[in-house]
Parts: C-alpha cells; structure tokens; sequence
C-alpha cells in the first residue's frame, strides 16, 4: 500500500518526538512491504520564522495532497503577546479547516507498567480503556462574533458558542462507529441544564441513537464528567462532547495514564476518493520549550499518533497492534524517559519500539 504522509515536527520538544514517530513509521512501512511517500513542511513558529505566517500556502498545498499528517507540538514563549494571527496555534487551526477535520480522537489507556506513576490510587486504574471524542471545527473557538471591543470600564471580550445540527451530527455517529468495535457504550457529555448549545447537542444525540441499538447511551452534565474521570474512571468507553469541553477533559484524562506525554490524538474528517480518511495525527502534550533539545521527551504520545494513523487512515489493523503492543513491552522492560522516573533517552525509546515491532 502506498502511505502519502507529511510531517509537521513544529516547535520546541515537537521536532524530537515527530523523529522518532517518524523512526517507528519507517520501519513499520517496511517491515510490512509498504511505499512510504514522506514529506516536510512548516506550521506554527518555526514557520513564523522563515516564511512570516504560522501557515504557509506551501504547508497547505502538502497538507492536501497527503494522506494523512503527523505533527508535532506547536508554541514557543516568544509568540505569548503576539496578535492572534501571528501565533503558533494559528496555523493549527487554520490547517483543521483546510482539511475538515471535525473529530479529535483521544484514548486514554492506563498500562500495568505505569500505574504507580498515575495520581489516581491503584485500584481506580484497573481496566481504564477510553476514547474521548471531540467535536473539533465547531463552538467557542470558532464562533462569530468575537473579539476584544470597547474601552475602559465598558472593554469587553466576546466569544459565541454555536452548532449546528449537521455538525453534532457527524461526530455522534462517529463515536457511535467507534463505540460499535469496544465495549458498545456511548457517554455523551454537555451542559443542558444551562446552555441552549447543549439542549441541542442532547436532543440530537437522542436522536441518532436509535441508528445503533447495540450501542449503549448515557449523559453527564461536564462538571460531573470532570469528577467522574478521577473518581471511577474506568467505566468509561466512548466520551462524547464538544469541543472546548473536549480540550479540558481530555487533557485531564492524560493524568490517568501518568504523564500527557503519553496520549497520542487523531483528528479526522472527509474520505478521499482513495479510501483513505483524511487525519492529523498528533501528541497531546505542547511544546516544551523548557525541555528541548535535552533528549528527554517522552515520544510515545506521539508514535502511538503514528498507530492511530495506521488504523484510521489507512485501515491497517496489524501494524497499528504491532505499534501498540511493542510500546506496552518497551514500558515492561522499563524503557521510560525522565516523566516516567525513567532514564531512557527520547531516541532509545524510539529505538527500543522498534526493536520491539521486529
């Protein structure tokens, strides 16, 4: 099979851990006798730097071409007063749009190997195996009207939440397509008893639920959510909400695994005449700039990226379990970078999953 993939590496800590997804990505491709057709490009500051925009039209043009994009982590302190359109985050979000990606998948996993490194007491951790699904293109970061207007006592911010029907739509069923090949439980997340966005994203998720009956639904209101993931959290299969409900708690899911480090995150959308579903694979974590260049990144949120694209993109099931499982046998041995109170270097764990696939 031929795997069109450009690489984003980003900023700060992004370039280390993108290498060594890109390690793990080679060697899969050719251990399973796959066409690799890898290419470069620039998004967030370091684009800032070289070509004035954090989204380069070249970066756009590679991005659609391509199959599928690894990215890496994007910020650095430098940008933190820079005007909105001027930031790192900006061509994020510019190169979600061009793509139509409109859902985040983010598993949350606890491995036996780190379940002293969790906050969590022990016994809260057994059988904790979940996917938050985040509406990703709609709601608050993307509404109009915003913007900072006025002066004075009377300055004010402003940001819309807003959705349509079509867009809870299609990550509902999207989640309910996830939830069909695991435990058959969908959890669909909003804040009804306030906000009219959310009566909406309820009254629709009751709609479409009926197109799977095998699939099992229920609500949180998401401040119940948010203490439900710390207080029995592997009741979870599917989490469904929208988007900045799902920037919080997923990132709050993270610490369930012990370390953000360890969360790879898919962002899907269209299919492409090929078959292949249009995604933007990604860690988790941001960038680190503390950290870069000093060889202890933690880089298996971003090659469990790498197997999440084998599965979503190019609906290869074998090399994304050869992916996973060797990462599971890499923490058994003990090959954890300095977050996991290892001592492995970011590139000997990268060899060491490799090592493991075979």
């Amino acid at each position: 099979m031929q795997l069109k993939v450009l690489a984003l590496p980003g900023d700060g800590i992004g370039t280390e851990v993108t290498a060594e997804g890109l390690r793990v990505l080679r060697h899969v491709a050719k251990k399973f006798n796959h066409e690799l057709v890898l290419t470069e490009g620039l998004l967030g500051g370091i684009a800032i730097h070289k070509t004035g925009t954090p989204y380069p039209a070249e970066t756009e043009r590679l991005a659609l071409e391509a199959d599928a994009t690894i990215m890496g982590a994007f910020g650095l302190p430098e940008f933190d007063n820079a005007p909105p359109a001027m930031r790192p985050e900006k061509g994020l979000l510019g190169i979600r749009k061009t793509l139509g990606v409109f859902a985040n998948l983010r598993p949350v996993k606890a491995y036996d190997a780190l379940i002293d490194a969790s906050p969590l007491k022990n016994h809260l951790l057994t059988g904790v195996d979940m996917i938050i699904v985040r509406e990703l293109t709609g709601g608050l970061y993307y509404g109009t009207p915003r913007g900072i207007s006025g002066e004075g006592d009377e300055e004010r911010g402003t940001n819309t939440m807003t959705y349509t029907r079509a867009e809870i739509a299609r990550v509902t069923r999207m989640a309910f397509n996830l939830a069909r090949k695991r435990k058959k439980k969908v959890t669909s997340v909003d804040k009804s008893n306030v906000l009219e966005t959310s009566q909406l994203w309820r009254k629709v998720v009751v709609e479409i639920a009926p197109e799977f009956p095998d699939v099992q639904l229920d609500h949180l209101l998401v401040d119940n959510a948010a203490m439900q993931l710390v207080l029995k959290p592997a009741q979870f299969d599917v989490l469904l909400m929208e988007n900045m409900f799902g920037d919080i708690l997923s990132d709050e899911g993270s610490v369930i695994t012990g370390s953000i480090g360890m969360l790879p995150s898919a962002s899907v959308g269209a299919q492409r005449p090929s078959g292949a579903w249009v995604g933007l694979y990604e860690p988790v974590h941001g960038s680190a700039p503390d950290i870069a260049g000093k060889g202890i990144a933690n880089p298996l949120g971003a090659i469990g990226s790498i197997a999440a694209m084998f599965e979503y993109t190019f609906g290869l099931i074998e090399e994304a379990t050869a992916v996973n499982t060797a990462m599971e046998a890499t923490l058994n041995a003990g090959i954890t970078t300095k977050d996991l109170k290892g001592n492995s270097s970011t590139e000997q764990v990268g060899r060491a999953i490799c090592e493991a696939i075979g």
